[in-house]
């Protein structure tokens, strides 16, 4: 039986995209990364809210109107989530730190407990409490979550309010800052990736990268501040190919000497990166 992922408090978890139809969404992101669909509401409920997977694991959540025609619209956007033991504790941690809550501690039926919060920049990010649903079952893997990044344009106020909260260290490594949780690769390495520090142990790997849960983007002063989605792809071309046949749009590309990336916006106006891997040979 294969063990269950479970993620520490301070370690992003979990991701959903908010959107106004759910079966458009399902279209596009079944098409391109290959997911399948399970409900997780009651066919009664007002909000609905499905578990996409691959390879039968939960990699990510689409919430929507039940009815797309009898609701306001929706915002379409990727929401992240950060690992809590105590939300209602996290929940006071935020607002002691200058951030805020948007929405109170919250059931998600059996699964957990949520609340939206924002940083001190306004930034909306989310936390949840585990219950039943403990957070995506398969990353790092083509057409799963690779990373969540804080796209900021005030590092040194997001590493204040963000270390406060979470107790995460964010490290400035010359050529990009990293967001590390201390402790997760031990985490790791105990339970789900046991050859983690074997497989990261090269010349080429930052100190402390088992402990990476995502990284921080410099954004000019003019661009709203955000946190972004990152999925694993086999091939940057054929995914934004994809992407532009169901309905979406190749925002932007760019290679750098780790990855091949493309940014694009689903039907419905949410973004994302697609991010290949290719490391230096």
């Amino acid at each position: 039986m294969v063990e269950a992922r479970t993620y520490p408090a301070g370690v992003t978890s979990w991701i959903d995209v908010d959107c106004g139809d759910v079966e458009v969404a399902k279209v596009f992101y079944g098409g391109i990364f290959g997911w399948t669909f399970a409900d997780a509401t009651p066919p009664t409920a007002p909000w609905r809210y499905v578990i996409a997977q691959l390879d039968g694991e939960d990699v990510a959540g689409i919430g929507g109107p039940a009815d797309p025609g009898a609701e306001q619209p929706v915002s379409a956007a990727w929401n992240t989530y950060v690992a809590v033991d105590d939300a209602q504790a996290v929940a006071g941690r935020v607002v002691d730190a200058g951030g805020g809550i948007r929405v109170p501690p919250t059931p998600a039926g059996e699964g957990g407990i949520s609340v939206v919060c924002v940083d001190p920049a306004g930034v909306e990010f989310r936390l949840w409490q585990a219950a039943r649903r403990l957070g995506a079952q398969i990353t790092n893997t083509p057409g799963a979550w690779n990373f969540s990044n804080l796209h900021t344009a005030d590092a040194v106020a997001s590493r204040a309010f963000y270390t406060e909260v979470f107790g995460w260290s964010i490290d400035d490594l010359g050529f990009s800052t990293m967001i590390r949780r201390p402790g997760y690769g031990d985490h790791l390495a105990a339970t789900v990736d046991p050859n983690i520090y074997e497989r990261q142990s090269g010349d080429m790997v930052p100190p402390g990268f088992a402990d990476a849960i995502g990284w921080v983007v410099p954004l000019p002063p003019d661009q709203t501040p955000h946190w972004h989605v990152a999925f694993t792809v086999a091939d940057r071309d054929e995914t934004a190919t994809a992407a532009d046949r169901l309905g979406g749009t190749v925002l932007s590309t760019s290679d750098s000497e780790w990855t091949r990336d493309a940014l694009i916006r689903d039907p419905q106006g949410a973004t994302f990166t697609a991010s290949q891997f290719t490391p230096p040979s």
